[in-house]
C-alpha cells in the first residue's frame, strides 16, 4: 500500500513538472484558478461563521 502511494505521488509530480515545462502559461492559469477556488471557499466559510454569530 505504501509503495502504491509513493508511485502515485511520483506520477503526479512528474505530470505537474511536465505540464509546467511544456505549457507554463496554462500551468499558471490552473494555479490561479485553484487559488481563486480556495479563496472563494474561505470566504464562504467566513460568511457562514459570521452568520452564526449574528
Amino acid at each position: 500500500m505504501v509503495e502504491t502511494k509513493k508511485i502515485a505521488l511520483y506520477v503526479v509530480v512528474v505530470f505537474v513538472l511536465y505540464t509546467i515545462v511544456t505549457s507554463p502559461t496554462r500551468a499558471a492559469d490552473l494555479v490561479q484558478i485553484g487559488f481563486e477556488g480556495i479563496s472563494d471557499a474561505a470566504q464562504g466559510v467566513g460568511q457562514f461563521m459570521t452568520s452564526l454569530i449574528k
